[in-house]
C-alpha cells in the first residue's frame, strides 16, 4: 500500500522533530550534569529528568507515527470497500436499466446472460459485506463447536470456489495427504477462513491460476496448506499480511482488488480455534504457501 505524499511528509516531520527535541534535551541535560557533577542530589535529579524527557519524546513520536499509519490504512480500507460495493451495484443497475428500456428487443439468451452477470455481482457484493461484518463480529460471536472432517470441509470449499470463480479442476487442485483428519470447531467460521484463503491464492495468481490445496495431520495438529504460484512474499511481510487492512506494498497489490480483511479473518478464526495462520515463501517470484494450523480432534 503506497504512502500518501502528505502523510509521508507528516511522518518525516514528526520523526525529525522528535530527534531534534531529543538532541536538545540531551544537550541541556549534559550541560546540567557538567555544572552539577560535584553535587550528588542535583546530578541524580538531572539524570532522572533527562531519562523521563527522552522516554516521553520517544513514546510520543512513536505514537504519532503509528496513528498516521493507522489512519492511512483506514482510508485505504474505506476506499477499497467503497470500490468493492460501488462496482457491482453500478453493474446491476446498468443491466436492469437495459432490461427495462429495451425489454422488447432483448432476446431470451441475452436476458439470461444479464441475469447471470447480476447474480455474480450480487454474490460479490454479499461477499464484501460478509467480510466487513465478520471482521466486526469475530471476537464477540460465540463459537458453535462441532466435530468436522477437515478434508471434507476443505474439499467443499474448493468446489465452491471453483464454481464461483469459474475455474478448471486443474487450476485449483485438492489432494489431501491424510483422510479422516478431524477438528472441533465452528463450521461457518472455519469455512469462511478456508474460502478467504483460497480467494487470496487465486486473486494473486494473476492470469495463470495454479493453486494446490492439501490437508495433513502432523502430531496433534491438523494443517490446511494452500500453495500458489503468485508473486511470493518478502520475509518481512510474512507476518504483516495478517494484520487488519494491511496490504503488501507494490504495483501488483494496487491492481488486485480487495479490502485487506481476508487474511485477518483467517488469522482471527484460527486463533479462536486454538490454532494459528502463517505464510511461507522463498521470496519474491517464488510463490507462497498459506497455512491454517488447528488442534486435531482425538479419534472418535
Amino acid at each position: 500500500m503506497p504512502v500518501v505524499p502528505g502523510r509521508r511528509g507528516a511522518i518525516t516531520f514528526f520523526v525529525i522533530f522528535g530527534v531534534c527535541l531529543v538532541a536538545l534535551a540531551g544537550a541541556l541535560s549534559a550541560g546540567w550534569m557538567v555544572m552539577t557533577w560535584r553535587q550528588v542530589a542535583p546530578f541524580l535529579l538531572g539524570v532522572l529528568v533527562f531519562a523521563a524527557i527522552i522516554t516521553g519524546l520517544i513514546l510520543n513520536t512513536t505514537f504519532l507515527v503509528r496513528e498516521i499509519k493507522r489512519n492511512e490504512q483506514h482510508d485505504a480500507f474505506v476506499n477499497a470497500v467503497t470500490h468493492e460495493l460501488k462496482t457491482p451495484v453500478t453493474s446491476i443497475r446498468l443491466h436492469l436499466e437495459t432490461l427495462l428500456s429495451r425489454e422488447a428487443s432483448v432476446s431470451e439468451a441475452k436476458r439470461r446472460e444479464f441475469y447471470g452477470v447480476m447474480l455474480e455481482d450480487s454474490n460479490r457484493l454479499l461477499h464484501t459485506i460478509e467480510q466487513v461484518l465478520n471482521t466486526g463480529q469475530a471476537s464477540s460471536t460465540p463459537l458453535h463447536l462441532e466435530r468436522h472432517d477437515l478434508a471434507a470441509l476443505v474439499e467443499e470449499c474448493v468446489t465452491f470456489t471453483r464454481t464461483r470463480l469459474h475455474l478448471a479442476d486443474t487450476a485449483l487442485r485438492f489432494a489431501p495427504a491424510d483422510r479422516g483428519v478431524a477438528v472441533v470447531g465452528d463450521r461457518n467460521e472455519l469455512r469462511g477462513a478456508i474460502v478467504n484463503l483460497l480467494d487470496n491464492a487465486v486473486k494473486f495468481s494473476g492470469d495463470h491460476v495454479d493453486v494446490a490445496v492439501a490437508v495433513a495431520r502432523e502430531g496433534d495438529r491438523a494443517i490446511v496448506r494452500v500453495r500458489d504460484s503468485g508473486p511470493g512474499l518478502p520475509a518481512s511481510e510474512a507476518k504483516r499480511i495478517f494484520k487488519r487492512f494491511y496490504r503488501v506494498p507494490g504495483p501488483l497489490t494496487q491492481r488486485v482488488k480487495g479490502t485487506g480483511l481476508g487474511l485477518f479473518i483467517v488469522q482471527s478464526a484460527a486463533k479462536r480455534h486454538g490454532g494459528r495462520a502463517y505464510a511461507i515463501s522463498a521470496g519474491p517470484g517464488s510463490g507462497s504457501t498459506f497455512c491454517i494450523e488447528l488442534p486435531a480432534a482425538p479419534a472418535a
